[in-house]
């Protein structure tokens, strides 16, 4: 695995990188052998989906709120939050656009 922005925040990135890979495979495997399956209705998969997310909460989601606090910090410490605006003003992050329904 990849080591972190921070040498602090790389124990943080393995624990949490390890939990959403797991978390991640439990999630698409089942996702993807019912993706096609008729007997599965629309508000069964969003609701497969929400039950998942709460999953993920549960089991990862302290793991990644410390992690990215650590990031953040270390973004300020290294004095890159001036870069990291300038970036986001240049190329805004945006919505992708809605799926077609054809």
């Amino acid at each position: 695995m990849a080591h972190s922005l921070s040498p602090e925040c790389t124990p943080l990135k393995h624990e949490y990188d390890a939990c959403f890979n797991t978390w991640f495979e439990g999630y698409l495997e089942p996702a993807i052998a019912n993706s096609n399956a008729k007997e599965y209705s629309q508000s069964q998969r969003i609701e497969y989906s929400k039950l998942k997310k709460e999953e993920y909460d549960r089991k990862c989601g302290s793991i990644w709120a410390k992690y990215k606090d650590c990031v953040q910090k270390a973004v300020t410490d290294k004095g890159l939050g001036d870069l990291l605006s300038q970036a986001r003003q240049e190329n805004p992050l945006r919505e992708p656009p809605p799926p077609d329904h054809q």
